[in-house]
Order: C-alpha cells, then sequence, then structure tokens
C-alpha cells in the first residue's frame, strides 16, 4: 500500500537528514567553540570589567568606573608619548615595507634558475625576525661597539652617541629592522602577481605601452585587493609593535622608542596597575578598529574587485 502523503514524507527525511548533518557540523566546531569562549570572550569580558576597576593582582578589584580612562586622556603625558611613538612607527614602516615586499616580490615574479632558493632566502627575516636573538643581534649592530659604529669610526666619522642612544635616529633603527622583515607580504604579493592574466600584459605590448604604464595601469589595479589587505594586516601589526622596544632599547633614550604596547606591558608588571593597563588595552584596540573600519569604508574609492567589474 503506497504512502498517502508521499510529498509529506519526503520533507520529513530531508528535514531529519537536515538536522543530523547541522548536528555534526556543531559537534564538529565544539572544540573550537568552545577554545574560542574560554580563551577569548571570557578573557575579553573580564579584562573590559579590570578596566573600570582599580586592580593592582594584590588587592581586590574596586569598580571605580570611567576613571581609568579618564587619567589616560586627561592625566597621563606618558600615554600621548607612546602613542606619538607607535603611530610615527606605523605612518613610516608600514608604506615602506609593502613598497620593499611588492619590488621584491615582482622581481621574484620571473623565471630565474633557483628562484625558489632567492625566495627562502628573503622569507627567513620574516620567520626570525620578530624573535628576541635577532633584536639582541640587531642591538649590538647599532650599539656603541657595534658595526655601524666601528664603519664610521673608520671613516673618520665620530660619534659621541651611537645610532641607539641618539633620541633622534634610535626609532629610525627599529622602524629599519621591521622593514626588513617584509617576506610574509612579499610572499602575498607574489602570489598575487601570479594571478594576473598574462593576456592584459600582452595586449598593452601590442598597444606600445611602456613598462611604467603597465604597472601602473595593469600590475597596480590587480593587485588593488591584496594591497587593502596587506595594509590591514602590517597596521594591526605595526601597532602591536613590542620585541624591538622591548629588546634594543627598553622604550630608551628619553622614550623615544617607547611603543605603546611596551608602556602597557610597564604599566602592567612593572607597576602592577592591571587595571589602568586592561584600559589602556582597550584603547588601542579602539584605536586598530578605527583605522580598520576607515579602510574598509573607503576601499569603494580605490579598491578593484574583478567580480563587480563582471557583474
Amino acid at each position: 500500500m503506497q504512502c498517502p502523503f508521499p510529498s509529506a514524507r519526503s520533507e520529513s527525511v530531508n528535514l531529519t537528514k537536515k538536522m543530523r548533518n547541522n548536528l555534526i557540523a556543531y559537534l564538529l566546531l565544539t572544540p573550537w567553540l568552545a577554545g574560542f569562549v574560554i580563551m577569548y570572550l571570557i578573557p575579553m569580558g573580564i579584562s573590559i570589567y579590570y578596566s573600570c576597576t582599580d586592580f593592582n593582582l594584590l588587592n581586590v578589584p574596586q569598580f571605580i568606573g570611567l576613571s581609568n580612562y579618564n587619567r589616560i586622556f586627561l592625566q597621563d603625558d606618558t600615554f600621548y608619548q607612546a602613542l606619538k611613538v607607535t603611530f610615527t612607527y606605523v605612518l613610516i614602516l608600514v608604506p615602506f615595507r609593502l613598497a620593499f615586499a611588492l619590488g621584491v616580490a615582482m622581481l621574484l615574479n620571473k623565471k630565474y634558475r633557483g628562484i625558489g632558493i632567492y625566495r627562502t632566502c628573503y622569507y627567513i627575516p620574516s620567520i626570525i625576525g620578530g624573535s628576541i636573538a635577532v633584536s639582541v643581534v640587531w642591538k649590538q649592530i647599532f650599539g656603541n661597539q657595534g658595526v655601524i659604529m666601528s664603519i664610521l669610526s673608520a671613516m673618520g666619522i665620530e660619534q659621541k652617541t651611537s645610532l641607539l642612544g641618539n633620541p633622534n635616529t634610535a626609532l629610525l633603527v627599529i622602524i629599519l629592522m621591521g622593514i626588513w622583515q617584509f617576506g610574509s607580504s612579499m610572499l602575498i604579493f607574489l602570489s598575487a602577481l601570479k594571478q594576473i592574466p598574462l593576456s592584459l600584459y600582452e595586449s598593452a605590448d601590442v598597444d606600445g605601452a611602456r613598462s611604467v604604464i603597465k604597472f601602473l595601469k595593469i600590475t597596480i589595479p590587480m593587485l588593488t585587493p591584496t594591497i587593502f589587505f596587506n595594509l590591514i594586516l602590517q597596521i594591526i601589526n605595526g601597532f602591536r609593535v613590542f620585541t624591538e622596544s622591548y629588546v634594543i632599547t627598553n622604550g630608551g633614550p628619553l622614550d623615544s622608542t617607547l611603543s605603546y604596547v611596551l608602556y602597557l606591558y610597564r604599566r602592567a608588571f612593572t607597576y602592577f596597575d592591571m587595571g589602568y593597563s586592561c584600559a589602556l588595552a582597550w584603547v588601542l584596540v579602539a584605536i586598530i578598529a578605527m583605522f580598520t573600519i576607515v579602510l574598509f569604508k573607503t576601499q569603494k574609492n580605490w579598491v578593484f574587485y574583478e567580480s563587480e567589474e563582471e557583474s
């Protein structure tokens, strides 16, 4: 005997199958979701609460409202110095790092013998560049008894202080180290360059376009999504700079290399002002979020997406 409602039975089977698939998906996601809640959401909530308290790890947190934020913006001159240093670092580092990354990527986007070795060599600084060991080496190179000072002395240029001891040049040394770590951006650019259709360059050659014109009219527009992606990543990483300032100069001389995160670290683990440091952390989150929102809002004016052109 046939079922009087075959369509209803079919819908019930499909619904049961869909529910089973959803259940399996959620079970597979459970470890990640649990880790996200335990390692991110709960600490974030605790940090927001601590930012509104007077807490030094020894006493019970006392709720003080927005007093920490008021103190940051109205009473803390060191906060503005750290912010100035970090903004200077980001505004100089990001354009130069992306420019070097794109330039090297274009050089490596050619067929040379042993090109894989060259790519690996250029990427190595990004792997080890943020390590303490490399920061120590960098400190020795530009220190009082370092290679740079020895070369200047051999050339007859005597310096009373090293480049790291001079407030006017110390930050530039740290920025130079950051620019040197362009390997990850270079690989992203290299991958994007390989996706540009050769037919576009061939058509430009037929029209007699020069290399500069092809770069400005083909390469750059086709790379704008990648530039946008790299720009956001490098801005976020720039604001999070810590190891270089901590190991090479420890924020000196005269706080000329005191990065924002280093100042936050000092407030937390030198002065044990945990409530204040949490407030500093959330101010940094707000600054990074502001930059990210501005970039996303303005991308329609300069980022070219091939799918949008086709539609």
